[in-house]
């Protein structure tokens, strides 16, 4: 572990910096990040033989739920009705994924590599972001230890995938279809069931709408430089020059996708 929860200085939470928008956000990436050992145990089963990746993989896997941990203490201390193991429990019955699997749904150990870092792309760029939203003071060291640790995650898969390419035939393209079709699984029941379970528990769940709630909390901390920051990520590793004009232009399109979103987000919810 490069910290615990020790080092955190608790007593400098300051609830008059509190900001509900953002509280309800990091209620449910308490519950994404806690669940991170599940993640692991099948980044274990894929790379059975390999015990030095196993061993990170592991380290990652309770790294992820030290977050998970960190965030949830900071809820209960924002929201003392927050009940971190009930929804916890809710978002496990409600999520369900099956993590017994030896070979990943990808097609190969590269295209789970590169799954595994476009996530650390978004969780570093969101944690940063937040980092920079946020007014009330030990959710920001938590955000800056959190980012720190994310972007270690991508430099520990991105090394693991280029191991794995000097044995696996990965052109440009099928390395460009991996990374897009995990980009739209942001999309899917994750972080919209952790949403409900964190915040919507008094109602039925209704994907859609968790979706939108949480999607357009989260849009409204992000920044065009974190944008660009997470697609030069994105392009080293579908094999791109992360730097260029093209990366560029990625970026600044990219941005105004996220912010068309966000307003039209921010409109519906009015």
């Amino acid at each position: 572990m490069s910290w615990t929860l020790d080092e955190i200085a608790w007593d400098r939470f300051d609830r008059a910096r509190l900001d509900p928008e953002i509280v309800k956000l990091v209620k449910a990436a308490s519950l994404v990040e806690f669940n991170g050992e599940a993640y692991a145990h099948h980044l274990c089963r894929i790379f059975d033989d390999d015990r030095d990746f196993q061993e990170s993989a592991r380290r990652w896997g309770a790294e992820e739920v030290q977050h998970g941990n960190a965030l949830a203490r900071w809820a209960e201390l924002a929201d003392p009705k927050f009940d971190f193991e009930a929804a916890f429990s809710r978002f496990q019955a409600g999520y369900q994924v099956d993590f017994d699997f030896d070979t990943s749904r990808r097609g190969s150990r590269s295209g789970e590599m590169i799954a595994r870092c476009i996530v650390e792309v978004g969780t570093s760029s969101y944690y940063t972001a937040l980092r920079e939203a946020v007014r009330e003071p030990v959710l920001k060291e938590i955000c800056r230890r959190i980012a720190a640790d994310e972007i270690r995650h991508y430099k520990l898969f991105y090394k693991q995938l280029s191991l794995c390419l000097e044995h696996e035939s990965m052109g440009f393209w099928r390395r460009l279809r991996v990374a897009a079709g995990r980009i739209v699984e942001s999309e899917d029941d994750e972080l919209a069931y952790a949403y409900y379970a964190a915040n919507e528990a008094e109602r039925c769940y209704d994907h859609d709408y968790c979706r939108r709630a949480y999607a357009r909390r989260a849009y409204a901390v992000c920044r065009q430089h974190h944008v660009a920051h997470g697609i030069s990520m994105i392009f080293k590793v579908v094999g791109l020059t992360h730097n260029g004009p093209l990366a560029h232009a990625a970026s600044l399109l990219a941005w105004q996708a996220m912010r068309t979103r966000a307003i039209r987000l921010k409109k519906a919810a009015a």
